[in-house]
């Protein structure tokens, strides 16, 4: 008989051999490049740390730093980066098993299927007899929308990247079980000169990048995976259905999109400028127009039928006929019988002139219309049910791609909205003081002008640079809705939204750009989805009434009845977190989503909230569909929206596999809870009451401890920026954004990614757990029942489940016996010793409650392969730690600084940032 534990080493087999085939060749890179002294130098350290682990010998931990501090360049770097380079190995075969895995899953029929794929979303929807016509409404309103944001957390270079896929793609064919002795020899040497390539490539980037480079950066995604990705979920949904409900006709909307914050978000970035956003688009529909071209091309290989061989209607000749009265005549296709050839001609010829010339389309409705007009043709002469797929694609991929390619949100700070209206209405006389005055009377002002279709804008020169640069972002949205078609840009964001006003600001922009109209009969024209974005704890309970001022009001109304009386709210959950703690933070959110939801229904507007969620647990991060399934559940119906950014890019849409499954696990989670179909989540209705009042007296606790260490304790902010690399990944070029909002040193003002990458370096993490242990235990040490209810809510209660699994893993991430080496870096070393024994008291606390939680022995027992990944990784990360810490007290005490010492530091962050992978 099998034990478990011999299935646990049969699956992971594969992944083991993967491991120790690329370890193997860098190895051998290594003594190549370094002599035997580097291999054994590495696995010297490599050995200590994991015996240190086993033991925590003190003759052991002496021996490991006498090692670490005896490392002289430039074998230190060398062993900086054999560590590193080994995390960028284990990621890509990782990612490979989780390919290897999927395919398992489809081809063994005994095996089911694989859970969150939509073929086990459609099942369970025919398991529990939900209705077609019910099914076909969810999908109508079904919306999951991803954009892609340049936040600098990604500390892999593009190179490397490239490197990267290109190893997993050598990996994934060396599982082909048909190989001969020839062919598999070939591959090894292939991946053994890649992972050569690897080592020999530098890791950091000599210069910040620009906002182009970024731009550049995340249509390489579109380019490479998500053309193709998008389309073919769309596609596998529609063939689950028919397949599972073969009597039904369906009809699959496009649900599944991506959009872009790369070029458009000006939020503390001075860098994006109107006409960088302009170059942004551009940059867009050239990328997509080449796509498009591409297939055509292919296409017009494929379409060689013959009118001497099928009949084609009348109608489409002439068609063509007048498709080529538009051509020069050395751009017709010559043999007059190949029809459709002919058609697909013109339609390349229209294509590539786009922009161009009057040839061109105008729009992408009209290369729609020759789509469906070449598709309703092939329908007469070709076999039913045989659809011809690659037409078929093509034409979803133009629904979904446009020549826009993604849409572009702008996003700019509320501030700089009030400024440049204050000016505005100043110097039209409305108002000297705009910015003095209470809300109510802002409100009201605001109002009339809205209701008055007379711009009070006067020529760009008699305003300030910072107000003409303002308006200019508008007219440049005018514009880009005339050049590019109104899906390019349609959502204007407002960071720091605090009040009704803030809204109302930009809306009279707007109007001052034509994008806003008021006509005489009285009717309002808007073309911009002004949205809020809600992000500290006070603005989070203050959003309700926000949304309510502006739902009472005509004129805001007439605004979103031009959007179909949808708003969209954005919600941030790293200032949140930043602010209150990350249980305070997931809470407030929670509860602002239901208060807004019910609020809208009563105005009978429609939401869609949009999360600004980052790649670490204490910015939100975690899996797609785990992130779907934690927010309450009437919200799901109403659209979901998604920041992908920095790292997660990378870890998701590198490769296709991985960008499939990922967006599969997202669809069928998000399709399953829009459906209502989840037992539990029926079962926790009864409890819903209950629930929510543990956990508002939980966040109450946990905001009260986190903000007597954050922002009570003296000390505390001295000891963050001493005990983390903070100064040090300032000089990380990952980002064109600067690491603050002002040139300020206060604590509101540092952002929140380099907030929480130092805290993930130093191996602390305290953004994504701390103080969230003292709100739990609070109330299970009430008495006996509580610690029942507590568990009753993990087990039936989607979002209680996820906040406790993100809390489980921050604190497997965190390690408190390696972050004590970073209280070295303390100046005055009681304070270090202070604060760190809290953080440490509070870390046990946390541990402690979770586990009486989950009823498990150890954190992720019941995530298996995510616990032996972290176990495994941790001996490879902690002399990249040890290291950090030597490097940064020897680059401190140098009063001029040192550029080797300062290179190094970097490589151990861009070395533990690929070890612990979620990190900004």
């Amino acid at each position: 008989m099998v034990t478990l534990q011999q299935q646990k080493n049969d699956h992971t087999t594969p992944l083991r051999r993967d491991v120790n085939l690329l370890g193997n060749m860098l190895g051998d890179i290594l003594v190549h490049h370094g002599g035997e002294k580097l291999l054994n130098k590495v696995e010297s350290i490599r050995n200590l740390t994991k015996e240190l682990r086993r033991s925590q010998d003190v003759d052991t931990y002496a021996q490991l730093k006498e090692e670490i501090k005896e490392l002289e360049p430039p074998l230190r770097s060398q062993v900086i980066r054999a560590f590193s380079i080994y995390f960028h190995l284990v990621n890509i075969a990782e990612q490979n098993h989780r390919i290897r895995r999927r395919r398992e899953y489809q081809l063994r029929e005994d095996h089911g299927a694989q859970p969150y794929s939509l073929e086990s979303a459609v099942l369970n929807l025919k398991e529990n007899n939900i209705d077609k016509d019910v099914i076909q409404n969810v999908l109508n309103d079904l919306s999951l929308e991803l954009i892609i944001t340049a936040h600098p957390t990604e500390a892999t270079k593009r190179t490397v990247l490239e490197i990267q896929k290109r190893i997993a793609g050598l990996l994934f064919k060396l599982d082909n079980p048909q190989l001969t002795k020839n062919e598999r020899e070939n591959l090894q040497e292939s991946l053994f000169n890649e992972v050569t390539v690897l080592w020999q490539t530098d890791e950091l980037r000599q210069r910040k990048p620009t906002v182009m480079d970024e731009v550049r950066n995340g249509l390489y995604y579109f380019d490479q995976t998500l053309f193709d990705v998008l389309p073919d979920i769309h596609q596998e949904l529609e063939n689950r259905l028919e397949e599972v409900f073969p009597d039904e006709e369906w009809t699959v909307p496009n649900i599944l999109h991506f959009g872009s914050w790369i070029g458009g978000d000006r939020d503390g970035n001075p860098n994006v400028t109107p006409d960088i956003t302009w170059e942004t688009l551009k940059k867009q529909r050239k990328l997509i127009l080449k796509k498009y071209d591409v297939v055509l091309i292919e296409l017009m290989k494929r379409f060689s039928h013959s009118t001497t061989r099928i009949n084609i209607s009348e109608d489409f000749i002439q068609s063509v006929a007048e498709g080529e009265s538009m051509l020069p005549k050395d751009k017709v296709w010559r043999a007059e019988g190949e029809i459709y050839r002919r058609k697909f001609a013109v339609i390349l010829e229209r294509l590539r002139q786009v922009g161009k010339s009057d040839i061109g389309y105008g729009a992408a409705e009209e290369l729609l219309e020759d789509l469906y007009e070449i598709q309703k043709s092939v329908k007469q002469h070709h076999p039913t049910k045989h659809e011809l797929k690659m037409l078929q694609k093509l034409i979803r991929q133009v629904k979904l791609f446009g020549f826009h390619l993604a849409t572009l949100d702008i996003r700019n700070h509320s501030g700089e909205h009030e400024s440049a209206v204050a000016e505005l209405l100043q110097n039209v006389g409305i108002t000297e003081n705009y910015t003095d005055l209470p809300e109510n009377e802002k409100v009201k002002l605001l109002e009339s002008v809205l209701n008055d279709p007379r711009p009070i804008s006067l020529l760009n020169e008699d305003y300030s640079e910072d107000t003409q640069e303002m308006l200019k972002v508008f007219h440049l949205i005018r514009d880009a809705h005339r050049e590019f078609g109104k899906r390019s840009i349609q959502v204007y964001l407002i960071s720091m939204t605090e009040s009704a006003s803030d809204l109302l600001e930009v809306l009279v922009l707007a109007k001052e750009a034509g994008i806003y109209r008021l006509h005489t009969n009285g009717e309002v024209e808007s073309n911009l989805n002004v949205a809020p974005l809600l992000e500290t704890v006070d603005d989070l309970k203050a959003g309700p009434e926000i949304l309510k001022t502006l739902f009472e009001m005509d004129v805001y109304r007439k605004h979103l009845q031009n959007l179909g009386s949808h708003q969209e709210i954005m919600l941030g959950y790293s200032d949140g977190s930043k602010d209150g703690g990350t249980l305070t933070a997931n809470w407030r959110l929670y509860k602002a989503q239901q208060e807004i939801h019910d609020m809208a229904k009563e105005y009978n507007v429609g939401l869609k909230f949009f999360h600004g969620r980052g790649g670490s647990l204490g910015r939100g991060g975690g899996p797609l569909n785990r992130s779907i399934a934690s927010q309450p559940l009437e919200t799901l119906g109403d659209g979901v929206k998604i920041t992908e950014q920095g790292e997660v890019l990378s870890s998701r849409y590198l490769l296709k596999d991985i960008a499939y499954r990922s967006l599969e696990q997202g669809i069928s989670t998000l399709l399953e809870g829009a459906a209502h179909i989840s037992e539990e989540t029926e079962q926790a209705n009864s409890w819903e009451d209950l629930w929510e009042n543990i956990m508002e007296s939980s966040a109450n606790v946990s905001l009260e401890k986190y903000q007597s260490l954050v922002f009570k304790d003296e000390d505390f902010l001295t000891y963050f920026n001493e005990v983390t690399p903070l100064q040090e990944i300032s000089e990380l070029n990952i980002g064109s954004r600067p690491m603050k909002r002002k040139d300020s040193t206060k604590f509101e003002n540092l952002r929140a990614i380099p907030w929480v990458f130092a805290w993930t370096q130093n191996r602390q993490l305290i953004p994504a757990w701390y103080a969230a242990g003292t709100g739990l235990s609070e109330f299970s040490n009430q008495n006996e029942e509580n610690l029942s209810h507590l568990q009753n809510m993990y087990k039936n209660w989607p979002f209680f489940r996820s906040t406790i699994d993100n809390l489980q893993m921050a604190l497997t991430k965190a390690d408190i016996s390696t972050a004590k080496e970073y209280t070295e870096l303390a100046g005055d070393k009681s304070m270090g010793e202070r604060i760190f024994n809290n953080i440490v008291e509070e870390y046990e606390k946390t541990k402690e409650i979770l586990l009486k939680i989950t009823g498990d022995n150890e954190l992720l027992d019941h995530q298996p392969t995510i616990q032996e990944s972290v176990k495994l990784r941790n001996p490879y990360v902690d002399p990249l730690n040890f290291l950090q810490v030597e490097l940064i007290k020897s680059l401190r005490n140098h009063e001029n600084g040192h550029d080797e010492l300062l290179t190094e530091v970097l490589l151990t962050i861009s070395g533990i940032a690929a070890g612990l992978r979620n990190t900004g």
